[in-house]
């Protein structure tokens, strides 16, 4: 079914919404106002609905072109607030920073570990880590270990807990979490997860994590048009 089906407004701009709201960690409320300035009138809700439909799909689109990833992971968690409650939201980047995968959790015990570092596996199917890089948590040497039995990671894979290692994916949380605020939290763990997706692959894009070998795309704009099959 197409993507546009049922909708009121042209692709391109309901695209254009859901790339500027994941991109500038700007309000629904602002952007609803940016784009009346631009003769679109619509309203915050409907921004947000397009969020919550659009921003899971544009991440499932870019992923194929991610290109490859190190071997060396460092994998961390942060705090993101959910329905007035702290969640956890695991990460995994490798040394140079390029995201491999992120999974929000309401826990932070070893079968939210065990789950995080399994996607992340399935992300980078063809190239699995040499070494993984975490905080101190008890939970993740646990999860590691069941992988391995299990055959899913490689029994020679390097586990450290260094936290001069990490500093680059703690910075990293510090970038994510400035385009967070402006929301002021998020309401349910659903949409939650579908507009951290949004940021997430949006700062990929922004900082050019992604296989331009194998695309045609000059720029973002570029490419979300590409991707979803109409001219820029």
């Amino acid at each position: 079914m197409p993507l546009s089906k049922r909708r009121r407004f042209p692709v391109e701009i309901i695209l254009l919404c859901v790339r500027w709201y994941c991109k500038y960690g700007i309000s629904y409320r602002d952007l609803a106002e940016m784009m009346s300035d631009r003769g679109v009138s619509v309203s915050p809700t409907t921004i947000f609905r397009w969020v919550q439909r659009y921003a899971p799909e544009i991440e499932k689109r870019v992923r194929p072109n991610q290109g490859p990833r190190s071997r060396s992971w460092r994998v961390d968690e942060t705090y993101v607030r959910v329905g007035g409650r702290w969640r956890y939201l695991f990460r995994a980047v490798d040394k140079h920073g390029r995201l491999i995968a992120s999974m929000l959790s309401g826990r932070r015990d070893t079968g939210a570990a065990y789950r995080f570092l399994r996607k992340a596996l399935r992300v980078v199917s063809d190239y699995p880590p040499s070494s993984i890089t975490t905080d101190k948590l008890a939970s993740y040497p646990k999860a590691i270990l069941r992988l391995q039995n299990e055959g899913l990671l490689p029994q020679d894979v390097e586990h450290r807990t260094s936290k001069y290692l990490n500093n680059i994916i703690e910075a990293d949380h510090g970038a994510l979490k400035r385009v967070i605020r402006p929301t002021r939290g998020f309401q349910t763990m659903k949409t939650a997860a579908a507009t951290l997706t949004g940021f997430e692959v949006m700062r990929m894009i922004r900082r050019g994590h992604y296989n331009k070998r194998g695309c045609r795309a000059t720029s973002e704009t570029h490419l979300v048009s590409q991707l979803f099959g109409f001219a820029a």
